[in-house]
């Protein structure tokens, strides 16, 4: 079975269809990412509590996000960001955005993934967008690595490296975005093929392609009700 990490950045009350079709789907996600406002806000929004109690009940992670600017931003700044996620949403692992990739930034990454920890988070998920250092793949500073984020155009020329050979598939996953739609289904078999077990495709484009749910996931229109004509019998 297909395992998706879904970064799903609309909001419930614009797109309520959307998060009642990840409802469904929950024996098919590995978590959802909860960004409400580029983090957990100013204040709690009493909108996002029901998808997600309701996906909770499903079983499924709640990933509180946090950008880490590429190391750059405060670990405090961070912190609060996970605290906030923790008290107000019930989040049980955190998806660090903008992960750093240079090595020079793993003891700041080391330092945040030991903070997440102690806050509850059971999972904790870099996301590079590309591929880091070899050693942000041992297994006190994350448990899953995004290794790419994306276009399709861009997946294709995208070159995995060797080292990540050395390390199960449930420790990559691939997000991508601007997929031509008859290619989404595909990239579930292609992320396998460059070792990554999870895996993420939308055809959302534009400054927020995350608003737009993956068409795998999306509810399939119920036919409309026909009434049969009525037959003639022949005099």
């Amino acid at each position: 079975m297909e395992r998706l990490l879904v970064p799903l950045y609309v909001h419930p009350a614009e797109d309520p269809s959307a998060w009642r079709a990840l409802v469904r789907a929950a024996p098919r996600l590995y978590a959802v990412v909860l960004n409400a406002a580029d983090g957990p806000g100013t204040a709690p929004d009493p909108v996002l509590a029901e998808p997600f109690a309701e996906l909770r009940e499903a079983g499924v992670r709640i990933l509180g996000y946090a950008d880490t600017a590429y190391g750059q931003r405060p670990h405090a700044a961070v912190t609060d960001d996970l605290l906030r996620h923790r008290d107000w949403y019930g989040t049980d692992g955190v998806y660090f955005d903008q992960a750093p990739t240079d090595p020079a930034f793993l003891p700041h990454q080391r330092r945040l993934t030991v903070a997440a920890r102690a806050l509850g988070c059971e999972t904790v998920v870099l996301g590079h967008g590309t591929h880091p250092d070899p050693a942000y793949a041992a297994d006190d500073v994350a448990d899953v690595l995004v290794t790419f984020e994306g276009d399709w155009d861009a997946y294709e020329s995208d070159r995995v490296p060797r080292w990540t050979l050395d390390h199960p598939a449930e420790r990559f996953c691939h997000l991508l975005h601007g997929v031509p739609p008859g290619r989404v289904r595909a990239v579930a078999s292609e992320a396998r093929l460059r070792g990554a077990a999870l895996h993420y495709a939308t055809h959302g484009t534009g400054d927020n392609p995350w608003r737009t749910l993956s068409p795998v996931l999306a509810p399939v229109p119920a036919l409309a009700a026909t009434t049969p004509a009525p037959t003639t019998e022949s005099p």
